[in-house]
């Protein structure tokens, strides 16, 4: 049986796509909708209880476009609506969070893990939570790089600008010696080839798409919820906000195989509020 259904993905921004481009890498036959919160870029400084209502109102939007599944691609959204949505929503909801920590935990031979993320993310303390429940003997060294998520946005993953905010991130977690990186944020696989120069190969380094986008596909299969073969795939993206600037780093990511980009008044979004997974 097949449920033609897409799945529906969700950040803030650009990040969430390195997530996407996973998901349809590993599960080519799913259709996808992904919806970028320009309007409301960045979460990470924003107080969780914000982030948290943008989330549940971006998951019963995608509701209404009839998702199959939720994958909230943004580490921040994830610590900070991640349990509230599976409680609201009927619908199987998947955070970036746990799988990236439970690779982490695989990873690392000296039980020593270094995270980078954004400020919100490391005050949730949600990835020591995640970790340390896989294994409580591991270390956890969680460092907030703020300016990063910008950077990314703007184009400038690569720039010198972009290098001096990673090499000041990651000093404490080189001088702590930790041999896993977390990038905790969805943003930072974008940062890949300056994270390499600065670290060399003195550590493993753990992004949550590949693993996010295989828990996505075990949810899909242990539930009867994939599509088949013989389904051609369908993909939309929805933003608040300017798409300007979002189009322009994601040409970078999927090329001209970007799909059309729709923009969604941000009133539209946020109505109206209730138990929706009751209906």
């Amino acid at each position: 049986m097949s449920d033609p259904r897409p799945v529906g993905v969700f950040d803030s921004g650009v990040g969430g796509l390195t997530v996407l481009r996973e998901l349809q890498r590993q599960l080519p036959h799913e259709s996808t909708i992904y919806f970028a919160d320009l309007a409301h870029f960045p979460y990470g400084p924003r107080y969780q209880a914000e982030v948290r209502q943008f989330a549940l109102d971006i998951i019963r939007f995608l509701q209404k476009l009839d998702v199959k599944l939720v994958v909230i691609a943004c580490n921040t959204a994830t610590a900070a609506a991640l349990n509230t949505a599976r409680e609201v929503f009927d619908i199987p909801i998947i955070g970036v969070i746990t799988p990236g920590a439970q690779a982490a935990v695989e990873a690392t031979r000296n039980r020593r893990v270094g995270v980078i993320s954004t400020e919100g993310t490391m005050h949730s303390g949600e990835y020591l939570h995640a970790i340390r429940e896989a294994n409580p003997t591991i270390g956890v060294l969680p460092k907030a790089a703020p300016d990063l998520v910008d950077l990314v946005e703007s184009g400038k993953a690569q720039s010198p600008e972009a290098e001096a905010a990673l090499r000041h991130a990651l000093k404490d977690i080189i001088e702590y010696q930790a041999d896993t990186l977390i990038l905790g944020c969805t943003h930072y696989p974008l940062l890949r080839p300056l994270i390499s120069k600065i670290t060399g190969d003195r550590m493993t380094i753990v992004d949550s798409a590949e693993t996010t986008a295989q828990k996505t596909g075990r949810v899909l299969d242990r539930n009867g919820l994939g599509s088949s073969d013989a389904e051609t795939p369908i993909h939309q993206i929805y933003v608040t906000g300017s798409p300007e600037r979002f189009t322009e780093v994601a040409r970078v990511l999927f090329g001209e195989d970007l799909p059309p980009i729709r923009s969604v008044p941000v009133e539209l979004v946020g109505q109206p509020r209730g138990r929706e997974g009751a209906a």
